[in-house]
């Protein structure tokens, strides 16, 4: 991969429980292994003692935002904050995308007030590749953006999450489930049954193949390639998935620890070592926040090094694909078919 002539990735050095040292790690080693320049972003005395590299620039925060801190009273009071520096460097044009591991709220509140909404948003979603084993990895929408949604908001996400399919993972026709408890389109909470009939009406465009009301088992299967739910139900499921991995991986492996089963372990555990890398979440770096008129990626609150390079990728590669692009064509052609202007549903 080679950097070109593009702009760094402004990366919140300040952002993260491994702050700052996995993170100036992993920040360094992507500008070093892929040719991406780096912005880094946070207090002078973390960059002190790093050689120069022609690939990294600095820029100074005086604060930083803590993971249980308000986000709504740290964007209004740390406007020095490592966070806000890296989304008025992207508003600026002086870095072509974000990355943090801290604060989800307070980098969401920084990219809407700094960088801004797209055209015809209501609000932006976290999409959230799922890994599949054996498959590509299913795109989770909103998996915590949006605690409460609108019907209309779940039709937006559909459009964003079908276009991240598209871009990320060369989808050609992406299918989307709309999730729910049941198959039918009956079943479901009021917002659900709402939003399956404007998605089954063809309100997200005919770009959005809509396949109807998926459930929990189906989000890491083959079956599906967007989920579209609300932030609250969204957080729940990953968290939920995350830690249904965690337990079997460290089952497995616990399994395997024993004296007696040595000789298998010795066979068995390099071949699981692939599917382990698979349901890494380090794999996939983090999560694009759709919707800003900027790139924002999200990495998860315990990113090491090896997930901030892969964050980094996933910035660069939205920024050369020109992701915003296809999300804002996507909104946009949400009146194709519906006889409504784009900002009916919004």
């Amino acid at each position: 991969m080679s950097a070109k002539a593009v702009l760094p990735i402004a990366v919140d050095a300040m952002g993260g429980d491994r702050a700052p040292g996995e993170i100036v790690a992993g920040a360094l080693q992507a500008a070093r292994e892929l040719g991406v320049p780096v912005l880094l972003v946070g207090d002078p005395a973390c960059f002190a003692e790093l050689e120069a590299h022609p690939a990294v620039s600095y820029e100074f925060a005086s604060e930083a935002v803590a993971m249980d801190e308000d986000p709504s009273r740290a964007v209004r009071l740390k406007r020095d904050s490592s966070l806000a520096h890296c989304a008025q460097a992207v508003r600026e044009g002086r870095a072509s995308a974000m990355v943090s591991a801290g604060n989800t709220g307070a980098a969401m509140a920084n990219a809407l007030l700094r960088i801004g909404r797209l055209r015809h948003v209501a609000r932006p979603a976290i999409a959230t590749p799922i890994p599949v084993p054996g498959s590509r990895p299913t795109v989770l929408i909103d998996s915590g953006a949006n605690v409460d949604c609108t019907p209309q908001m779940l039709v937006q996400f559909a459009q964003m999450g079908s276009a991240m399919a598209v871009e990320r993972f060369g989808v050609a026709e992406p299918r989307v489930g709309l999730l729910s408890i049941g198959e039918e389109p009956s079943k479901g909470n009021a917002l659900v049954k709402e939003a399956h009939a404007l998605l089954a009406a063809g309100a997200a465009g005919p770009q959005v193949r809509f396949i109807g009301n998926v459930e929990g088992r189906d989000v890491m299967s083959d079956r599906v390639d967007v989920v579209v739910t609300d932030g609250f139900t969204g957080n729940v499921v990953l968290k939920t998935l995350e830690g249904g991995v965690k337990a079997v991986v460290g089952g497995v492996l616990s399994a395997l620890a024993g004296p007696e089963v040595k000789e298998a372990a010795k066979a068995v555990v390099p071949a699981l070592t692939p599917l382990a890398t698979e349901l890494d979440p380090d794999t996939y770096g983090g999560a694009v926040l759709l919707g800003v008129a900027g790139v924002c990626v999200i990495s998860h609150g315990s990113s090491g090094a090896r997930a901030i390079v892969n964050a980094i990728r996933v910035a660069h590669h939205a920024v050369s694909e020109k992701l915003l692009e296809r999300v804002e064509a996507a909104i946009s052609a949400i009146g194709e078919g519906t006889g409504r202007p784009a900002s009916a549903l919004s």
